[in-house]
């Protein structure tokens, strides 16, 4: 008789334990509704479900209107859950519902503990940092961050270990250019300090030529860096990486030939981001911009296809180098690792209120496509369109291309460093029942009378 053979849960203890722990939690948390509301949990559990319902359908009213029936959505966004609150406590029922939420909240946590992957699965590898540069060649934008450069004496440090600086000074220096112009003459690495679409364009030169690449964490968002484990509250923390440094391999994503350290995000903030008044008002041009592009009447309709997955007529499309983590209804959040060699793609696609109710579901929203692949195609019913690479907003022909190169960048970080958090886990409900060691329910076919 032939047996197969399954692989067990390589789990620890603690694990199994957590597991455990999050079902009795949430079984207490149903427990608790049902002792002490019986058959008004029911009710409770509707009306906490219709408040966030309604709560969602009016945040997309408000996004996609003009006038008096958007700050009606604002209102109504706002009254939600506080008309919950007061029909709880109406009828008695507030304290239950807390207490009830907090055991669903602390079962939830240790769900995700459990669930926890172990480091060498989710930290990047390093490796040493060597040789010594000889020449290394540091550019650096005086202006980013609000003049961090100059806030942190980054010039002169740098000079001190020995590299030489090219400050950006002037307008439209192309700083590609000037990196190329650098290692023509012997630089053997290359850093910025600056934004992050600075930091790309570097990054693909040093890619180019195989060698190190240094980031120096002196822009305003600094993304890349934060994904790097960096400190983005001391930039100059990052030139330790100089002399005593390890060696990341980090994956580039390239959009029609021109690479990104962290996405490229195509209509609505696209299009949004290419207004001439945003850099004036976020807000406000961000609010007047949104009701044309969600009702259609502005911007191109685009289309994508990734491993034959097509993703039609999508609002807002981000392509990342690398997955975002989960956490949110998108799944995005902060990148753990950056070498594994993927691209993370989420596209909304809300044209309803009804729709933006939906979204309730998460990863299975009708309006929302949560996909990884090595490559994507944006096609557009125009011949060009906007798109967001690494916060800048670039004008590109369609169709549009992104692919990634794995493990292209030899990133130098220091190394001591905060580091990256540990990712929180998907809920993975079979596997989290395996480890509570709950047998999994099979469905009867019959009596076996003999």
């Amino acid at each position: 008789m032939n047996t197969v053979q399954t692989t067990p849960d390589r789990s620890t203890a603690a694990q199994r334990w957590l597991a455990r722990l999050s079902f009795v939690l949430a079984g207490a948390a149903i427990a608790v509704l049902l002792a002490f509301a019986g058959v008004k949990s029911l009710a409770m559990l509707a009306v906490g479900v219709a408040a966030a319902v309604v709560g969602l359908a009016a945040a997309y009213v408000f996004l996609s209107r003009r006038g008096v029936l958007r700050w009606l959505a604002l209102a109504v966004f706002v009254l939600a859950p506080i008309a919950v609150i007061v029909v709880y406590a109406f009828k008695n029922l507030l304290w239950v519902a807390v207490v009830s939420a907090a055991a669903w909240l602390l079962a939830s946590v240790t769900a995700r503990r459990a669930l926890a992957e172990s480091e060498a699965n989710w930290r990047m590898p390093e490796y040493p940092a060597q040789p010594p540069p000889r020449h290394p060649y540091l550019i650096m934008n005086p202006k980013s961050g609000g003049g961090k450069v100059g806030k942190f004496g980054l010039q002169q440090k740098a000079e001190d270990l020995g590299a030489e600086v090219f400050l950006l000074e002037g307008q439209n220096v192309d700083v590609a250019k000037v990196a190329r112009a650098a290692v023509d003459a012997g630089a053997d690495l290359l850093g910025v300090a600056g934004g992050d679409g600075t930091q790309a364009l570097v990054a693909g030169v040093a890619a180019e030529h195989g060698i190190p690449f240094l980031v120096i964490s002196a822009g305003t968002r600094n993304h890349f860096a934060l994904d790097l484990g960096l400190d983005r509250e001391d930039p100059s923390t990052c030139l330790s990486a100089l002399s005593d440094g390890v060696e990341l391999r980090v994956d580039l994503g390239v959009i029609n030939g021109q690479t990104f350290v962290n996405n490229a995000s195509f209509g609505a903030y696209a299009e949004v981001v290419e207004t001439p008044a945003y850099r004036g008002d976020k807000l406000d041009t961000t609010l007047n911009t949104l009701p044309e592009l969600l009702q259609g009447h502005r911007g191109a309709r685009l289309s994508a296809r990734a491993d034959g997955t097509e993703i039609e007529a999508p609002q807002a499309l981000l392509v990342s180098n690398n997955p975002y983590g989960t956490g949110d209804i998108a799944g995005l959040g902060r990148r753990a690792r950056l070498d594994r060699g993927t691209l993370g793609v989420v596209g909304v696609t809300v044209a309803s209120a009804r729709q933006a109710a939906g979204l309730l579901r998460g990863r299975h929203a009708t309006g929302l496509s949560v996909l990884t692949t090595r490559q994507i195609e944006i096609r557009a019913d125009a011949p060009r369109i906007p798109v967001g690479v690494d916060g800048e907003s670039i004008a590109m022909p369609t169709p549009v291309t992104c692919t990634v190169s794995p493990q292209a960048l030899r990133v130098w970080v220091p190394r001591d460093r905060p580091g990256v958090p540990k990712p929180k886990p998907r809920k993975d409900w079979a596997r989290l029942r395996r480890l509570a060691g709950i047998p999994k329910t099979a469905p009867r076919h019959g009596t076996d009378r003999r």
